[in-house]
């Protein structure tokens, strides 16, 4: 049971303003993290933008996830900054943070078999006893049916197969309604349709003036959907900028140690990146 206290302090936390297209959502200045004996990122600078997509790319061990967590202030740098809003991460609390930043980890795991779509109302916690809660059945309908998990609203978290959980846990953080997105690797669990959703999604989010940040292993589906992307090798940032323009043979072929080619779709000019595979 709340407390007067706890209610007191719900009211007067600080609400998001809406950020202008092209301000920055998110700041990383000089961010170093060491985990155990390996330096995983060196000194990253990035910055993702109200309007924009954002991809994280790159082979394993490069330092996505890692990034990811960094910017959402869910892990603290050795060095460097991460500001949210015009802020320093730290300077907000752990409600405020939450209604500026919504986060989608690798894994959606529960302990409790809750129904779907009380998994997905999670997602409104952050608002609760402000002037938004009002939202909450609207935000939940509304993530439900962009992410196709409304006809099994009722059914446990815990009966669903993999891509349906991620779909869910997509859903948990639509409805949250943060300016600012961090998705990691969303489209893994995946089918085709689905992967295509996923980025459809982001880029209506952005549209609608949010900053997303995903990471993603297609790079494929990051030459078409986002805005920009930084291609990550050994902890750095080894190229960031749009995809038709980071996106190099030689380049690619360095980081992933996998000779590639690299394309413009005959349609569209999205690049496409195919392996060289011998005969």
């Amino acid at each position: 049971m709340r407390t007067l206290k706890d209610l007191f302090a719900v009211r007067t936390r600080e609400l998001p303003s809406p950020v202008a297209s092209g301000s920055p959502a998110v700041e990383a200045a000089g961010l170093s993290v060491r985990l155990g004996q390996r330096q995983v990122l060196d000194s990253v600078d990035l910055t993702a933008h109200a309007g924009e997509v954002v991809a994280l790319v790159g082979p394993n061990g490069a330092g996505k996830s890692t990034l990811l967590a960094a910017l959402a202030a869910d892990l603290t740098p050795g060095s460097g900054e991460v500001r949210i809003d015009g802020r320093p991460a730290t300077a907000w609390s752990a409600p405020e943070l939450a209604l500026r930043r919504s986060v989608l980890p690798q894994a959606a795991v529960l302990s409790f078999p809750f129904p779907v779509e009380d998994v997905v109302r999670m997602g409104r916690a952050p608002w609760a006893g402000t002037e938004r809660e009002d939202e909450d059945d609207a935000a939940v309908a509304a993530a439900m049916a962009a992410t196709e998990v409304t006809r099994f609203a009722a059914r446990p978290f815990s009966a669903l197969s993999g891509g349906e959980k991620a779909r869910v846990a997509l859903a948990r953080v639509l409805a949250q309604r943060a300016p600012l997105m961090l998705l990691d690797e969303p489209t893994a669990a995946l089918d085709l349709r689905h992967q295509e959703l996923v980025l459809r999604i982001c880029r209506e989010r952005a549209a609608a003036g949010d900053a997303v940040v995903v990471v993603l292993h297609d790079l494929g589906l990051a030459a078409a959907y986002a805005d920009r992307a930084a291609v990550l090798h050994d902890g750095r940032i080894a190229e960031l900028g749009p995809p038709d323009e980071v996106f190099s043979g030689e380049l690619l072929g360095e980081v992933y140690r996998q000779p590639v080619e690299v394309f413009p779709h005959p349609r569209t000019g999205t690049p496409l990146i195919v392996p060289v595979r011998q005969n």
